[in-house]
């Protein structure tokens, strides 16, 4: 009996979510659980790997049972994680030895300040295409080995393996036995080199790390294992495709071709250009990546990430209390008074691109007395678009491509107020497609067309709505001026 439905986990910032499509690449049934967000009293983000873990297998399970099918049928497994949280576990009982620290987490700053001054920050650039920062987990990993009792000791003992989210799910799926990752994540590690597509040795020891530990870089659509899901079925099937949440959903819109873009709107934002096979450093404050390896060969990008677009939101109804809930937003922000200039610099933990400003603080400015509720929450949802923006201009400097389209997907897509402001400040059309979960379903994409069970057509599922800029010139220099002048307030270097 030929196999016939495909499943994927999107291991995202706030949750974890299965997927379940079959052989057409129809969504059979979606499973969410969330997990904990674990801030210290200084701004420190965690998560629990283990449940992480947990909730990966509880997720499969309900989406099996939504479904309906015989779990037995399931012909392969994709993943598509949280991009730059970093873990560390040991080797022999395969247990964490610490919380993963968060991709928002900035608390390794220190560790990147002492690279800086050792003058190794362009060479880092050059090698890796990233900018020195605690965003990335080469930082981080430093800041583990330094802060948990004993870990330097086990690492010097090849006592500790280490990774992103893909390679802890691989390496517990498979019950130990791959340590892999793909080059989508490698290549934000800030510890692989885009021209010999390996771990750097000389980057590595930078952050007090040997290459030899970290997890074998593989195709994105490689053999990663087989698992049984912890004995919930009675015959493994294969993981066969793994690709960071942003790269997933560049391959789930369909961005195969050079030049093709998208952003994804999450709890924090990755706006990402494909720039075709060979390797573009930016000179915009713009970071270059590998959008995936296929059957041997690779793609690179060129990316700007944000840290706060989404969460922006849930700032709004869980630390302020203005909203109930994200679905009031778009009625509050076609509200409010259309002459209020309130700006609001989202920096809760320093600018990412293309400022690259962690020690930024967070700003609203440009209040009157008539600037209300309606007025706070546009300027919350104004600052995504805004933020965006300063990507894509930078991406064009870069290129020197004039963006035409530009493909957006994630929750906050479903705010028309949102889409349609992103059209009008970037001016430029921008597609929403119907499916909300592009990240998982290009992991699904990228598995169901190497086991051949997908059709080759698969991307053509994909329909959209568009946005279409509207108002005058005049009206989006005055706003997108007005942005640029909030950030300059906040700006440390």
């Amino acid at each position: 009996m030929r196999k016939k439905y495909i499943l994927s986990i999107d291991q995202s910032t706030q949750g974890t979510k299965a997927l379940l499509f079959d052989k057409e690449g129809n969504m059979l049934a979606r499973a969410d659980l969330a997990h904990q967000q674990m801030v210290n009293e200084v701004g420190w983000v965690s998560h629990d790997l283990q449940e992480i873990y947990d909730n990966t297998l509880r997720a499969i399970s309900e989406a099996v049972e939504k479904a309906g099918i015989d779990k037995e049928e399931i012909a392969g497994m994709g993943i598509s994680n949280q991009r730059e949280t970093s873990a560390i576990w040991d080797k022999q009982t395969g247990e964490p030895i610490e919380h993963a620290i968060v991709w928002q987490c900035a608390r390794a700053k220190e560790f990147c300040q002492q690279v800086s001054q050792q003058g190794h920050t362009e060479m880092i650039f050059q090698k890796t295409g990233l900018p020195l920062s605690p965003y990335f987990p080469a930082s981080k990993f430093a800041w583990l080995l330094e802060n948990v009792p004993r870990a330097r000791e086990k690492s010097e003992q090849n006592e500790l393996l280490f990774g992103t989210i893909d390679t802890w799910l691989i390496y517990k799926l498979t019950e130990g036995t791959s340590y892999k990752t793909d080059y989508s994540n490698a290549s934000r590690t800030q510890l692989m080199n885009l021209k010999t597509l390996k771990w750097d040795t000389e980057v590595c020891s930078l952050f007090g790390i040997k290459a030899e530990q970290l997890a074998e870089i593989c195709d994105s659509n490689a053999e990663f294992g087989e698992t049984n899901l912890a004995g919930y079925l009675e015959t493994p099937i294969p993981i066969r495709g793994v690709l960071g949440d942003s790269h997933g959903a560049l391959f789930g819109q369909g961005c195969l071709q050079k030049g093709m873009i998208k952003c994804t709107y999450g709890t924090g934002s990755s706006i990402m250009m494909n720039i075709g096979e060979s390797l573009v450093l930016s000179k915009h404050g713009i970071v270059t990546s590998l959008a995936w390896g296929i059957d041997g060969k690779v793609n690179y990008v060129l990316e700007g990430n944000i840290n706060y677009t989404g969460a922006v939101i849930r700032w709004l109804q869980e630390d302020m209390g203005l909203i109930n809930s994200a679905t009031e937003t778009e009625a509050l922000a076609k509200s409010a008074n259309p002459v209020d200039k309130t700006y609001f610099v989202p920096a809760f933990t320093g600018l990412g691109a293309p400022y690259w400003d962690s020690e930024a603080k967070a700003n609203i400015s440009g209040i009157s007395r008539t600037t209300g509720k309606a007025e706070l929450v546009r300027a919350a949802l104004d600052s995504i678009a805004y933020q965006i923006t300063a990507v894509l201009e930078a991406m064009q400097q870069d290129t020197g491509v004039p963006i035409k389209e530009l493909r957006a997907d994630g929750g906050p897509t479903r705010n028309t107020y949102l889409m349609q402001f992103q059209s009008n400040i970037g001016q430029m059309k921008v597609r929403v497609p119907e499916a909300e979960e592009l990240s998982g379903i290009g992991a699904a994409y990228m598995v169901g067309l190497t086991l051949d069970i997908f059709p080759k057509n698969i991307h053509n599922k994909i329909q959209g709505r568009d946005f279409f800029p509207q108002g005058e010139h005049t009206w989006r220099e005055e706003k997108y001026q007005g942005w640029k002048a909030a950030v300059q307030m906040i700006l440390t270097k």
